[in-house]
Protein backbone atom coordinates (compact mmCIF):
# COMPACT_ATOMS: atom_id res chain seq x y z
CA UNK A 1 0.00 0.00 0.00
CA UNK A 2 3.06 2.25 0.03
CA UNK A 3 2.50 4.06 -3.27
CA UNK A 4 -1.09 5.21 -2.85
CA UNK A 5 -1.63 8.98 -3.06
CA UNK A 6 -3.32 10.66 -0.11
CA UNK A 7 -5.03 13.96 0.42
CA UNK A 8 -3.03 17.07 1.15
CA UNK A 9 0.44 15.57 1.53
CA UNK A 10 3.16 18.18 1.23
CA UNK A 11 6.90 17.52 1.49
CA UNK A 12 6.96 18.02 5.27
CA UNK A 13 4.14 15.52 5.72
CA UNK A 14 5.86 12.98 3.48
CA UNK A 15 9.06 13.40 5.48
CA UNK A 16 7.13 12.97 8.71
CA UNK A 17 5.60 9.76 7.37
CA UNK A 18 9.01 8.33 6.51
CA UNK A 19 10.35 9.24 9.95
CA UNK A 20 7.46 7.59 11.77
CA UNK A 21 7.65 4.51 9.53
CA UNK A 22 11.29 4.10 10.57
CA UNK A 23 10.47 4.56 14.27
CA UNK A 24 7.59 2.09 13.99
CA UNK A 25 9.74 -0.51 12.29
CA UNK A 26 12.83 -0.13 14.47
CA UNK A 27 11.51 0.93 17.88
CA UNK A 28 7.84 -0.01 18.17
CA UNK A 29 7.30 -3.29 16.31
CA UNK A 30 9.96 -5.38 18.12
CA UNK A 31 8.27 -5.11 21.54
CA UNK A 32 4.63 -4.98 20.45
CA UNK A 33 3.81 -8.59 21.28
CA UNK A 34 5.39 -8.45 24.74
CA UNK A 35 3.61 -5.20 25.59
CA UNK A 36 0.34 -6.82 24.56
CA UNK A 37 0.98 -9.85 26.76
CA UNK A 38 2.13 -7.80 29.76
CA UNK A 39 -0.82 -5.41 29.51
CA UNK A 40 1.06 -2.58 31.24
CA UNK A 41 1.20 1.03 30.13
CA UNK A 42 4.21 1.54 27.86
CA UNK A 43 6.08 4.51 29.33
CA UNK A 44 9.00 3.73 27.02
CA UNK A 45 6.74 4.49 24.07
CA UNK A 46 5.85 7.84 25.65
CA UNK A 47 9.57 8.60 25.87
CA UNK A 48 9.95 7.70 22.20
CA UNK A 49 7.17 10.17 21.33
CA UNK A 50 8.72 12.88 23.51
CA UNK A 51 12.18 12.43 22.01
CA UNK A 52 10.75 12.87 18.53
CA UNK A 53 8.33 15.72 19.29
CA UNK A 54 5.23 13.71 18.40
CA UNK A 55 2.94 14.47 21.35
CA UNK A 56 2.18 18.09 20.47
CA UNK A 57 2.06 17.64 16.74
CA UNK A 58 -1.37 19.29 16.31
CA UNK A 59 -1.05 21.69 19.27
CA UNK A 60 -0.83 25.47 18.70
CA UNK A 61 2.72 26.70 18.21
CA UNK A 62 2.29 29.61 20.64
CA UNK A 63 1.87 27.02 23.39
CA UNK A 64 4.77 24.75 22.51
CA UNK A 65 3.16 22.60 19.84
CA UNK A 66 4.22 21.91 16.26
CA UNK A 67 0.88 23.08 14.79
CA UNK A 68 1.49 20.64 11.95
CA UNK A 69 -2.23 19.96 11.55
CA UNK A 70 -4.69 17.12 11.79
CA UNK A 71 -3.31 15.44 8.67
CA UNK A 72 0.12 15.15 10.32
CA UNK A 73 -1.41 13.76 13.50
CA UNK A 74 -3.28 11.11 11.50
CA UNK A 75 -0.11 10.20 9.60
CA UNK A 76 1.63 9.52 12.93
CA UNK A 77 -1.27 7.47 14.30
CA UNK A 78 -1.70 5.49 11.08
CA UNK A 79 1.96 4.54 10.79
CA UNK A 80 2.28 3.45 14.43
CA UNK A 81 -1.00 1.51 14.23
CA UNK A 82 0.43 -0.60 11.38
CA UNK A 83 2.62 -2.32 13.97
CA UNK A 84 1.00 -1.55 17.36
CA UNK A 85 -2.44 0.01 17.78
CA UNK A 86 -1.90 0.62 21.51
CA UNK A 87 1.20 2.73 20.87
CA UNK A 88 -0.76 4.69 18.25
CA UNK A 89 -3.18 5.66 21.02
CA UNK A 90 -0.55 7.72 22.86
CA UNK A 91 -0.55 10.74 20.50
CA UNK A 92 -4.25 10.20 19.80
CA UNK A 93 -5.23 10.38 23.48
CA UNK A 94 -2.95 13.36 24.09
CA UNK A 95 -4.90 15.20 21.40
CA UNK A 96 -8.27 14.05 22.72
CA UNK A 97 -7.54 15.13 26.30
CA UNK A 98 -6.10 18.49 25.29
CA UNK A 99 -8.56 19.45 22.57
CA UNK A 100 -11.23 20.87 24.92
CA UNK A 101 -8.55 23.26 26.21
CA UNK A 102 -7.48 24.13 22.66
CA UNK A 103 -11.11 24.77 21.68
CA UNK A 104 -12.44 26.57 24.74
CA UNK A 105 -9.57 27.49 27.04
CA UNK A 106 -8.68 31.07 27.86
CA UNK A 107 -5.12 32.35 27.55
CA UNK A 108 -4.17 31.52 31.13
CA UNK A 109 -5.53 27.98 30.86
CA UNK A 110 -3.70 27.37 27.60
CA UNK A 111 -0.39 28.64 28.96
CA UNK A 112 -0.69 26.59 32.15
CA UNK A 113 -1.85 23.31 30.64
CA UNK A 114 -1.08 23.11 26.92
CA UNK A 115 2.62 23.82 27.21
CA UNK A 116 3.49 20.78 29.37
CA UNK A 117 1.11 18.64 27.30
CA UNK A 118 2.73 19.78 24.05
CA UNK A 119 6.15 18.54 25.13
CA UNK A 120 4.90 15.35 26.74
CA UNK A 121 6.06 16.49 30.18
CA UNK A 122 2.50 15.68 31.21
CA UNK A 123 -0.09 13.27 29.82
CA UNK A 124 -3.76 14.01 29.15
CA UNK A 125 -7.07 12.16 29.35
CA UNK A 126 -10.65 12.99 28.35
CA UNK A 127 -13.28 11.78 30.84
CA UNK A 128 -16.76 11.50 29.37
CA UNK A 129 -18.09 7.93 29.51
CA UNK A 130 -20.00 6.63 32.53
CA UNK A 131 -21.35 3.23 33.49
CA UNK A 132 -24.88 4.20 32.40
CA UNK A 133 -24.00 6.72 29.74
CA UNK A 134 -21.63 6.29 26.85
CA UNK A 135 -23.11 7.44 23.58
CA UNK A 136 -26.19 8.68 25.49
CA UNK A 137 -24.67 11.85 26.97
CA UNK A 138 -28.04 12.95 28.34
CA UNK A 139 -27.83 10.03 30.79
CA UNK A 140 -24.55 11.16 32.36
CA UNK A 141 -24.75 11.66 36.14
CA UNK A 142 -21.39 13.11 37.26
CA UNK A 143 -22.35 16.39 38.90
CA UNK A 144 -20.49 19.65 39.56
CA UNK A 145 -22.22 22.04 41.99
CA UNK A 146 -21.15 25.68 42.22
CA UNK A 147 -20.10 26.85 45.71
CA UNK A 148 -18.78 30.40 45.54
CA UNK A 149 -15.57 30.42 43.54
CA UNK A 150 -15.41 26.60 43.42
CA UNK A 151 -17.31 23.63 42.05
CA UNK A 152 -17.80 20.43 44.04
CA UNK A 153 -17.53 17.40 41.75
CA UNK A 154 -19.06 14.00 42.54
CA UNK A 155 -19.49 10.92 40.37
CA UNK A 156 -17.47 8.43 38.40
CA UNK A 157 -16.28 7.75 34.86
CA UNK A 158 -15.67 4.43 33.12
CA UNK A 159 -13.36 3.16 30.39
CA UNK A 160 -11.16 6.27 30.43
CA UNK A 161 -8.06 5.92 28.27
CA UNK A 162 -4.95 7.15 30.12
CA UNK A 163 -7.10 7.38 33.26
CA UNK A 164 -4.41 5.96 35.52
CA UNK A 165 -1.43 7.75 33.98
CA UNK A 166 -2.78 11.17 33.03
CA UNK A 167 -1.59 14.28 34.86
CA UNK A 168 -4.27 16.57 33.39
CA UNK A 169 -7.85 15.50 32.70
CA UNK A 170 -10.71 17.25 30.98
CA UNK A 171 -13.91 16.09 32.68
CA UNK A 172 -17.52 16.42 31.50
CA UNK A 173 -20.01 17.05 34.33
CA UNK A 174 -23.61 18.20 34.72
CA UNK A 175 -23.79 21.71 36.19
CA UNK A 176 -27.50 22.44 35.70
CA UNK A 177 -29.66 19.29 35.59
CA UNK A 178 -32.80 21.40 35.08
CA UNK A 179 -31.54 22.87 31.80
CA UNK A 180 -32.00 21.35 28.37
CA UNK A 181 -29.42 18.66 27.65
CA UNK A 182 -27.32 20.85 25.34
CA UNK A 183 -26.97 23.48 28.13
CA UNK A 184 -26.87 21.21 31.18
CA UNK A 185 -23.15 20.41 31.42
CA UNK A 186 -19.70 21.93 31.56
CA UNK A 187 -16.13 20.72 31.05
CA UNK A 188 -13.48 21.14 33.77
CA UNK A 189 -9.72 20.79 33.90
CA UNK A 190 -8.66 18.55 36.77
CA UNK A 191 -5.14 17.71 37.93
CA UNK A 192 -4.42 14.20 39.16
CA UNK A 193 -3.43 15.25 42.69
CA UNK A 194 -6.76 16.95 43.49
CA UNK A 195 -8.03 15.79 46.92
CA UNK A 196 -11.00 13.47 46.49
CA UNK A 197 -9.96 12.29 43.04
CA UNK A 198 -8.93 8.65 42.78
CA UNK A 199 -8.22 6.11 40.10
CA UNK A 200 -10.32 2.98 40.33
CA UNK A 201 -10.40 -0.34 38.56
CA UNK A 202 -7.93 -1.07 35.80
CA UNK A 203 -9.72 -2.73 32.89
CA UNK A 204 -8.39 -6.04 31.53
CA UNK A 205 -9.11 -5.64 27.84
CA UNK A 206 -9.41 -7.80 24.74
CA UNK A 207 -7.10 -5.54 22.73
CA UNK A 208 -4.95 -2.39 22.90
CA UNK A 209 -3.74 -3.97 26.12
CA UNK A 210 -0.74 -1.73 26.80
CA UNK A 211 -3.03 1.30 26.75
CA UNK A 212 -4.20 2.25 30.25
CA UNK A 213 -8.01 2.13 30.68
CA UNK A 214 -9.50 2.99 34.06
CA UNK A 215 -12.45 3.90 36.22
CA UNK A 216 -12.20 7.39 37.74
CA UNK A 217 -13.87 8.39 41.01
CA UNK A 218 -14.69 11.93 42.15
CA UNK A 219 -15.61 12.29 45.82
CA UNK A 220 -16.27 15.93 46.73
CA UNK A 221 -13.46 17.12 44.50
CA UNK A 222 -13.06 20.89 44.78
CA UNK A 223 -12.39 22.53 41.43
CA UNK A 224 -11.57 26.24 41.17
CA UNK A 225 -14.14 27.97 38.98
CA UNK A 226 -11.22 29.21 36.89
CA UNK A 227 -10.73 25.60 35.76
CA UNK A 228 -14.06 25.57 33.95
CA UNK A 229 -13.66 25.71 30.18
CA UNK A 230 -15.81 28.36 28.54
CA UNK A 231 -19.09 29.46 30.08
CA UNK A 232 -21.20 27.29 32.31
CA UNK A 233 -23.40 25.16 30.08
CA UNK A 234 -20.90 25.05 27.19
CA UNK A 235 -19.95 21.45 27.95
CA UNK A 236 -22.09 19.76 25.32
CA UNK A 237 -20.77 21.98 22.53
CA UNK A 238 -17.16 21.55 23.67
CA UNK A 239 -17.58 17.78 23.87
CA UNK A 240 -19.29 17.43 20.48
CA UNK A 241 -16.75 19.56 18.67
CA UNK A 242 -13.91 17.69 20.39
CA UNK A 243 -15.27 14.40 19.09
CA UNK A 244 -15.86 15.82 15.59
CA UNK A 245 -12.16 16.71 15.45
CA UNK A 246 -10.86 13.50 17.03
CA UNK A 247 -12.90 10.83 15.23
CA UNK A 248 -10.45 10.96 12.30
CA UNK A 249 -7.73 9.91 14.76
CA UNK A 250 -9.71 6.72 15.44
CA UNK A 251 -10.14 6.29 11.68
CA UNK A 252 -6.36 6.66 11.25
CA UNK A 253 -5.74 4.05 13.93
CA UNK A 254 -8.21 1.72 12.24
CA UNK A 255 -6.84 2.14 8.74
CA UNK A 256 -3.32 1.59 10.12
CA UNK A 257 -4.41 -1.68 11.73
CA UNK A 258 -6.00 -2.74 8.43
CA UNK A 259 -2.86 -1.86 6.49
CA UNK A 260 -0.64 -3.79 8.88
CA UNK A 261 -2.86 -6.86 8.62
CA UNK A 262 -3.11 -6.58 4.84
CA UNK A 263 0.65 -6.25 4.33
CA UNK A 264 1.37 -9.22 6.61
CA UNK A 265 -1.29 -11.40 4.95
CA UNK A 266 -0.07 -10.48 1.47
CA UNK A 267 3.51 -11.42 2.27
CA UNK A 268 2.36 -14.65 3.90
CA UNK A 269 0.25 -15.50 0.83
CA UNK A 270 3.27 -15.03 -1.43
CA UNK A 271 5.41 -17.39 0.65
CA UNK A 272 2.93 -20.07 1.76
CA UNK A 273 2.41 -22.82 -0.80
CA UNK A 274 -0.42 -25.30 -1.22
CA UNK A 275 -1.22 -27.60 -4.14
CA UNK A 276 2.11 -26.71 -5.70
CA UNK A 277 1.87 -22.91 -5.80
CA UNK A 278 1.79 -19.85 -3.53
CA UNK A 279 -1.66 -19.41 -2.05
CA UNK A 280 -1.86 -15.88 -3.50
CA UNK A 281 -2.31 -17.67 -6.84
CA UNK A 282 -5.47 -19.36 -5.58
CA UNK A 283 -8.54 -17.40 -6.58
CA UNK A 284 -10.20 -17.59 -3.15
CA UNK A 285 -7.19 -15.92 -1.51
CA UNK A 286 -6.58 -13.48 -4.35
CA UNK A 287 -10.14 -12.13 -4.14
CA UNK A 288 -9.80 -11.53 -0.39
CA UNK A 289 -6.57 -9.57 -0.88
CA UNK A 290 -8.04 -7.56 -3.76
CA UNK A 291 -11.04 -6.58 -1.64
CA UNK A 292 -8.73 -5.60 1.22
CA UNK A 293 -6.69 -3.40 -1.11
CA UNK A 294 -9.80 -1.64 -2.44
CA UNK A 295 -11.40 -1.04 0.95
CA UNK A 296 -8.19 0.23 2.55
CA UNK A 297 -7.57 2.61 -0.35
CA UNK A 298 -11.14 3.91 -0.13
CA UNK A 299 -10.90 4.31 3.65
CA UNK A 300 -7.65 6.23 3.45
CA UNK A 301 -9.04 8.65 0.89
CA UNK A 302 -12.14 9.23 3.01
CA UNK A 303 -9.97 9.77 6.09
CA UNK A 304 -7.68 12.37 4.52
CA UNK A 305 -10.57 14.13 2.78
CA UNK A 306 -12.10 14.49 6.24
CA UNK A 307 -8.81 15.84 7.60
CA UNK A 308 -8.71 18.39 4.78
CA UNK A 309 -12.21 19.61 5.66
CA UNK A 310 -11.51 19.82 9.39
CA UNK A 311 -8.08 21.36 8.98
CA UNK A 312 -9.63 24.22 7.02
CA UNK A 313 -11.88 24.97 10.01
CA UNK A 314 -10.02 26.94 12.68
CA UNK A 315 -10.19 25.61 16.24
CA UNK A 316 -10.86 29.07 17.59
CA UNK A 317 -14.53 29.06 18.55
CA UNK A 318 -17.37 26.79 19.55
CA UNK A 319 -19.58 27.47 16.57
CA UNK A 320 -21.14 24.30 15.22
CA UNK A 321 -19.35 22.63 12.36
CA UNK A 322 -21.22 22.38 9.07
CA UNK A 323 -23.37 19.27 8.48
CA UNK A 324 -20.96 18.21 5.73
CA UNK A 325 -17.94 18.23 8.05
CA UNK A 326 -19.84 16.38 10.80
CA UNK A 327 -20.95 13.82 8.22
CA UNK A 328 -17.42 13.25 6.95
CA UNK A 329 -16.06 12.93 10.49
CA UNK A 330 -18.58 10.21 11.31
CA UNK A 331 -18.23 8.51 7.93
CA UNK A 332 -14.46 8.26 8.19
CA UNK A 333 -14.61 6.80 11.70
CA UNK A 334 -17.34 4.27 10.92
CA UNK A 335 -16.05 3.21 7.50
CA UNK A 336 -12.39 2.86 8.45
CA UNK A 337 -13.14 0.92 11.64
CA UNK A 338 -15.48 -1.42 9.77
CA UNK A 339 -12.72 -1.95 7.21
CA UNK A 340 -10.24 -2.70 10.00
CA UNK A 341 -12.48 -5.33 11.59
CA UNK A 342 -13.31 -6.96 8.27
CA UNK A 343 -9.72 -6.91 7.02
CA UNK A 344 -8.23 -8.41 10.17
CA UNK A 345 -10.87 -11.14 10.25
CA UNK A 346 -10.13 -12.06 6.62
CA UNK A 347 -6.39 -11.86 7.23
CA UNK A 348 -6.67 -14.37 10.09
CA UNK A 349 -8.54 -16.63 7.67
CA UNK A 350 -5.75 -16.35 5.10
CA UNK A 351 -3.18 -17.43 7.67
CA UNK A 352 -5.41 -20.30 8.76
CA UNK A 353 -4.28 -21.96 11.98
CA UNK A 354 -1.25 -19.68 12.19
CA UNK A 355 -3.54 -16.66 12.24
CA UNK A 356 -5.12 -17.98 15.43
CA UNK A 357 -1.81 -18.39 17.24
CA UNK A 358 -0.28 -15.73 19.48
CA UNK A 359 3.16 -16.29 17.92
CA UNK A 360 1.85 -14.41 14.91
CA UNK A 361 0.64 -10.79 15.09
CA UNK A 362 -2.60 -11.35 13.21
CA UNK A 363 -4.76 -12.31 16.17
CA UNK A 364 -3.52 -9.16 17.96
CA UNK A 365 -4.48 -7.03 14.96
CA UNK A 366 -7.94 -8.58 15.04
CA UNK A 367 -8.38 -7.99 18.79
CA UNK A 368 -7.13 -4.41 18.48
CA UNK A 369 -9.43 -3.63 15.55
CA UNK A 370 -12.65 -4.30 17.44
CA UNK A 371 -12.45 -1.32 19.79
CA UNK A 372 -12.27 1.13 16.87
CA UNK A 373 -15.89 0.25 16.09
CA UNK A 374 -16.91 1.08 19.66
CA UNK A 375 -15.10 4.03 21.23
CA UNK A 376 -15.57 7.72 20.48
CA UNK A 377 -19.13 6.88 19.50
CA UNK A 378 -20.17 3.37 18.48
CA UNK A 379 -20.59 2.91 14.75
CA UNK A 380 -24.33 2.59 15.13
CA UNK A 381 -24.35 6.12 16.58
CA UNK A 382 -22.10 7.33 13.75
CA UNK A 383 -24.68 6.12 11.26
CA UNK A 384 -27.40 8.07 13.06
CA UNK A 385 -25.20 11.17 13.00
CA UNK A 386 -24.61 10.70 9.28
CA UNK A 387 -28.33 10.38 8.67
CA UNK A 388 -29.07 13.49 10.73
CA UNK A 389 -26.94 15.59 8.37
CA UNK A 390 -28.54 14.41 5.14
Amino acid sequence: MENLERYGFNEEEKMLRRTVQRLAREKVAPGASKRDIDGEFAYEMVELMKENGLLGIDFPSEHGGMEAGLISLCIVIEEFAKVDAATAMIPSTQELGALPIILAGNHQQKVKYLEPLSTGEKLAAFALTEARGGSDVAALKTRAVRKGDKYILNGSKMFITNGGVADILTVYAVTNPEAKSHKAASVFIIEKDCPGFSVGKKENKMGIRSSDTRELVFDNVEIPAENRLGEEGDGFHIMMKTLDFTRPAVAAQAIGIAEGAFEYATQYAKERESFGKPIIKHQAIAVKLADMAMKIAAGRQLLYKTCDLLQAHAKKDLSRLSPEIIRYSSMSKAFCSDVAMWTTTEAVQILGGYGYMTEYPMERFMRDAKITQIYEGANEIQRLLITSTL
